[in-house]
């Protein structure tokens, strides 16, 4: 039995591919201690693990404070909760031995702390990979876009703030890359390389074990005989930019009048109240067991979100993907690209259009085709199952 320091930051799409991961490797013997925020100590208890926490509102406070406008600024509110997380850290596991850390791909001080504590790393990455020739193109496009009275302030706090590090922490920061993408000897890569958009670039480091779908060992209240028979539309905005109470009513407007049975999730920082009267074709709530409902679901409108796009896709329910932020649009446009669905936009977006975009999906058997084909690949992919034996092949490679 080996002992593992599994740090994560405090986000729904970050966490729930590790729940199973976690289960599957207290299940093989080993024992967890799990960092991440307080709100997921419940959740993740119930794996089994021990969880250990920092204070979430410290850390959400100094990653903002490194700006929000751009990548490099994001970069450097990563490398500000240093000081937040790794003294804590250090703290609470003092004299204790862990034999391998398991960290994040995008929480900015997983790879930090796996140098500090001199332990073997893997990389759970819960996005779509990334080389570092690619992302160091992004990095560029910045440079070259943007006014050098704009940039270079970034780029010297970025510096700074690695000398810091290095003083401190006697760790060295060679590029931005490793504090965003937190590359490790091995990364465990959350969906298949069918899905991973220019798979080819990366090397047998990185284990493409489909995605990581488990119960998300949360309660909820949800009467499924209300959808068994209906094969619902079912739309949900996830659990972070949601706050769209404009779209909600957008989707009362378009879908109100017509036969189908909608199942609308709106998250819990608004009220339902606030959305005025409930069509008698709809069921709102704040929160929904998603893969649960997805098992009954016909077409889903999501905000494509990794997570959501996966769990969609796992169960063979094509998608209307309206990107919010972040690595969205980017998986919008593989949805697309794959024939699992089509992408809208929600700037513009009129209740006419939406309603025409669920009739054009439903009415064409290419997309049910073309989702029941990935679903497959998604099941036989292994997911948990698979992430653990990689973790235990490269235990093996270090004698663990």
């Amino acid at each position: 039995m080996a002992r593992v320091l599994f740090i994560n930051g405090g986000s729904e799409g970050h966490i729930n591919p590790t729940i199973g991961v976690v289960q599957e490797l207290i299940s093989r013997g080993e024992e967890v201690v799990y960092f991440s925020i307080e709100a997921f100590r419940e959740r993740i208890e119930k794996t089994g693990a021990s969880v250990r926490t920092f204070d979430d509102q410290k850390f959400i406070k100094a990653f903002i404070s490194g700006g929000r406008n751009y990548l490099l600024e994001r970069i450097n509110g990563l490398l500000l909760t240093a000081d937040i997380v790794i003294p804590s850290v250090l703290e609470q596991i003092k004299g204790q031995h862990f034999d391998y850390i398991i960290h994040d791909s995008m929480f900015g001080c997983g790879r930090l702390l796996a140098q500090i504590l001199k332990l073997p790393a893997i990389n759970s990455c819960t996005s779509f990979a990334q080389t570092k020739d690619s992302f160091d193109k992004i990095l560029e496009q910045f440079s070259i876009k943007i006014p050098t009275e704009i940039v270079k302030p970034i780029n010297d706090k970025f510096q700074s703030l690695t000398v810091m590090v290095k003083e401190k922490y006697d760790v060295e920061i060679h590029s931005p890359y490793e504090v965003f993408c937190n590359p490790a000897p091995l990364t465990i890569v959350y969906t298949t390389r069918e899905f991973q958009p220019y798979a080819e670039a990366f090397d047998q480091t990185y284990k493409f074990v489909g995605p990581s779908i488990s119960s998300r060992l949360t309660q909820e209240n949800f009467d499924f005989t209300a959808i068994k028979e209906k094969k619902p539309v079912y739309i949900s905005l996830g659990t972070v930019f949601n706050q769209a109470i404009d779209f909600y009513k957008l989707c009362f407007e378009a879908f109100r009048n017509t036969d189908h049975t909608i199942v609308m999730s709106i998250g819990n920082k608004i009220q339902i109240s606030d959305l005025g009267k409930i069509p008698k074709n709809f069921i709102v709530k704040n929160y929904v067991p998603q893969t649960d409902v997805l098992q009954y679901t016909k077409l889903f409108i999501t905000h494509g979100g990794m997570n959501s796009t996966h769990e969609g896709l796992y169960y063979g329910v094509p998608l209307i993907v309206i990107p919010q932020s972040a690595d969205q649009p980017i998986i919008a446009e593989q949805v697309s690209n794959m024939g699992a669905g089509i992408k809208l936009q929600m700037q513009s977006l009129t209740a006419h259009q939406l309603r025409e975009a669920v009739e054009h999906v439903l009415s064409l058997s290419s997309f049910k085709k073309a989702v029941a084909n990935i679903g497959e690949s998604f099941q036989k992919s292994g997911g948990y199952h698979q992430a653990v034996d990689e973790i235990f092949k490269f235990k093996s490679q270090y004698h663990i």
